[in-house]
């Protein structure tokens, strides 16, 4: 296997810090207590994040920090004072989602890696090319790149690429989903995603009927990525990090998983003991994932959401009392056995004796369990013992030279060579001559030798002892320790980096985080997106100032008719587009560049392919992310002529915004906002799809939603390989129409998607409340009679997200 390739863990505790590195991964990568996207991990406070840097550098292994949330402009220099923390312990990287925290460490820290989190959604190599062109060295690319396409973005960019190989997976791509933050207000932008993809939902018809069979099942819940066989593929794909997702795991877990893929790695195969330790462990189910084109039921974990463990065996009999297990595995005392009652539920108890393969346990009834019911181990005690003693103790050493000088009436000089590593220590007195008993040179190896539960283990002595020579023993201790202290320092500071002066970094803040406050004319300008043929015609044009038209079919009839009224026209494009996506679309707007205003992107890879062929406008959409003044900013000197901010933002944080920014803003106040966009069609779990082509060739989605345990259903639709499902209820804030305005935005924007009819009234009301040509009695009738039909929401304009 080549050696640049880096095993990288994740690290939620000090201990599983400790299980990660002493089972062989080269990296690490954790999060302190702010400002990560696992809020819910335990995570690392300031002394325990300079800890963890010097336990890891002493072993040669690089830690990086995660700093993965959307970060609000009043919380950025707080980011930056935390990231100058970071810089002075010496971390090796720092894992960003937000494009302007992003760029403001490399104004004030230029030499510090940046990577960019899997958040980002860097699905193409357009995308590698734009987060490399603005200095980051690496990025995390998606979970739902395939294989061939991450191998092209390798061989046509520099950037390192990361990739997930093992874990928990997002059913959504990562950074697009808005799902728990619309529910309850917990963000996975910032970290406190509520997980709602781990519970039961049901699939719907578009009139709310049950589709037969699909009840209470965990449509969204997708099995744990294993890719330990195609480890060897994955290496010769370019992809230089290899990422075991886990955080939140406890550290047997990570040290489970670490070690076996170390092994993998180096050695290139696996005993069948091996992979069942790693499904042992924890398992949802195994998956190769996206990347290897698991699709459908052999990517979704919808009978369960949690721990399977491995099959043990099977009830042979079941009466009153007692259960009979006929055991196909081994069982130990204290193991965790888990039964698949008669009612769908699964029964745990801990295995009170041992009971060996081929024989029948005699167990307590746990429930209501039925003969021929499969028993499951969920955890092993022996697994568990041997995990635990993997990182009880120092595994890793580190052979150093020495050599020493003890030479009678000079001080005795001890040398220590590690790598490219020389330390000299000079004793405080002179050798004397002995008077009793001399030294000699077993008692000298004896001594330099005894480096205890430290990483290093003396290689080589060279020993020059005048004959008669007497020094204490106290003496070649202290030569040893001091040698070793210096040692220790050198590599814990492995970049070699000094204390920021304090005074010149104050003064930098101070400069770049002063603002101007800006006063920005309220234009009250209304634009409308709307996704099909059928919706646009539905529109009054002489009702709104932009269209953005998020169709192909007849879409030159709709561009002539609203160039005909003399309104501005925006070719819409969708949040994900991979090579032959971008490539098609190119084909659509050529003919049409010269009748059109500009392009609505939703992904970094998209404005960059549009930027370097055409001479149009370019729109930046909601999948972006852009919620500070500092992405805004740098998006618009990038090119961007106007921009939607991220619908997860308050008012007041968009006040904020625009006291800071004079960029064209618009911000979402009419739809049915996408709350997940997912490679994974939850209609193929209904209709049995193999793979992806099979389910672009299915209309069976459209129109079904996905009902969730409060009876509340998510619409869907699926178009060019991905679905998106669609929050509940629409977003409406007529009421609320003029503070928006007020708050510093250019443009508001009626999103139209599942609709099929009132299109025409809605934007009737809004865009003459927003002129002026309705009051605001009659926008709250409007409103009233809206309500009377359906539940609405007001997003996250005056609750936020947590």
């Amino acid at each position: 296997m080549n050696n640049n390739i880096e095993l990288l863990a994740p690290v939620g505790t000090m201990e599983s810090l400790h299980a990660a590195i002493q089972n062989g991964a080269n990296a690490v990568y954790l999060g302190g207590k702010l400002f990560n996207a696992r809020q819910y991990a335990s995570n690392f406070d300031y002394d325990e994040l300079k800890e963890a840097v010097n336990y890891a550098h002493l072993r040669n292994v690089k830690v990086y920090i995660t700093a993965n949330i959307l970060v609000d402009d009043s919380e950025m220099e707080d980011v930056i004072d935390y990231i100058k923390f970071l810089y002075e312990i010496d971390i090796d990287g720092i894992i960003v989602q937000d494009l302007g925290l992003a760029k403001t460490i490399r104004d004030f820290f230029p030499d510090l890696e940046v990577h960019g989190s899997t958040q980002m959604t860097i699905n193409n190599l357009q995308g590698a090319e734009f987060v490399h062109d603005m200095g980051l060295t690496r990025v995390v690319i998606a979970r739902e790149v395939p294989i061939d396409e991450i191998k092209y973005i390798h061989k046509n960019t520099p950037i390192e690429l990361e990739a997930f190989i093992h874990g928990a997976l997002c059913v959504s791509y990562s950074g697009q989903c808005l799902m728990s933050s619309m529910i309850g207000g917990r963000s996975g932008n910032r970290g406190k995603c509520a997980q709602p993809c781990r519970m039961p939902s049901s699939i719907v018809d578009k009139d709310g009927n049950l589709i037969k069979d699909w009840n209470k099942k965990h449509i969204l819940s997708t099995r744990d990525l294993n890719t330990l066989e195609e480890i060897q593929e994955i290496v010769e794909s370019g992809i230089i990090s290899l990422k075991i997702e886990g955080r939140m795991k406890r550290p047997e877990y990570v040290a489970t998983v670490v070690k076996n893929y170390r092994k993998a790695l180096d050695e290139g195969v696996l005993s069948s003991e091996d992979k069942k330790d790693v499904e042992q462990i924890f398992n949802r189910g195994f998956t190769k994932g996206l990347m290897f084109g698991d699709f459908g039921r052999n990517f979704s974990s919808m009978e369960r959401p949690d721990n399977r463990g491995i099959l043990v065996g099977k009830v042979t009999k079941a009466d009153k009392y007692k259960v009979y297990v006929l055991l196909n595995e081994d069982v130990d005392a204290g193991d965790g056995l888990e039964f698949e009652s008669a009612n769908g539920e699964y029964k745990g108890m801990i295995a009170p004796f041992n009971g060996k393969k081929g024989t029948t346990m005699n167990l307590e009834k746990p429930g209501f369990i039925l003969k021929d019911s499969l028993v499951y181990k969920t955890s092993s005690v022996n697994l568990l013992e041997q995990a635990k003693l993997s990182y009880k103790f120092e595994n890793i050493k580190r052979p150093i030279n020495m050599e020493i000088n003890i030479n009678i009436g000079m001080k005795p000089k001890l040398i220590l060579m590690y790598r490219e590593n020389l330390i000299t220590i000079e004793g405080e007195n002179e050798v004397e001559i002995s008077q009793k008993v001399p030294l000699t040179e077993d008692k000298i190896r004896e001594q330099l030798s005894k480096l205890g539960d430290s990483i290093y283990i003396l290689d080589n002595l060279n020993i020059n002892l005048d004959e008669k020579a007497y020094l204490p023993v106290s003496s070649l201790n202290s030569l040893r320790r001091e040698a070793i202290e210096k040692l220790d320092k050198i590599l814990k500071n492995s970049h070699k980096r000094n204390p920021i002066d304090r005074q010149i970094y104050n003064k930098k803040k101070k400069a770049f985080f002063s603002y101007k406050k800006l006063d920005k004319e309220i234009d009250n300008k209304i634009s409308v997106k709307v996704s099909n043929i059928e919706q646009f015609n539905q529109l009054d044009l002489d009702k709104l100032d932009r269209v953005y038209l998020g169709f192909y079919d007849k879409l030159d009839k709709a561009i002539f008719k609203a160039k005909s009224h003399n309104k501005e026209i925006y070719f819409w494009t969708d949040k994900i587009l991979y090579r032959k996506d971008l490539d098609n679309i190119s084909k659509i707007i050529e003919p049409i560049k010269e009748e059109i205003d500009g392009v609505s992107v939703s992904n970094l890879g998209t404005l960059k392919y549009i930027k370097d062929r055409f001479d149009l406008k370019i729109h930046g959409d909601i999948g972006l992310n852009i919620f500070n003044s500092f992405t805004l900013n740098y998006l618009k000197e990038k090119g961007l002529k106007s921009t939607t901010f991220s619908p997860e933002l308050t008012l007041n944080q968009i006040r904020k915004i625009a006291e800071h920014s004079d960029a064209f803003t618009e911000a979402i106040v009419y739809g049915y906002l996408p709350v997940m966009v997912t490679k994974h069609c939850p209609m193929s779990l209904v209709k049995g799809c193999k793979d992806d082509k099979s389910c672009k060739n299915c209309n069976f989605s459209k129109g079904y939603g996905i009902k969730d345990r409060m009876n509340v259903t998510f619409y869907m639709d699926r178009k060019d390989g991905y679905s998106n499902i669609y929050n509940s209820v629409p977003l409406l804030v007529i009421d609320s129409l003029k503070q928006i305005y007020n708050s510093g935005v250019s443009m508001a924007r009626l999103d139209f998607t599942i609709e099929e009819k009132g299109i025409k009234e809605i934007q009737s009301n809004f865009y003459d409340y927003a002129n002026n040509n309705i009051d605001e009695r009659e926008a709250k009738e409007f409103l009233d009679r809206f309500k009377e039909n359906k539940s609405i929401t007001n997003g996250h304009y005056f609750r936020g997200v947590m």
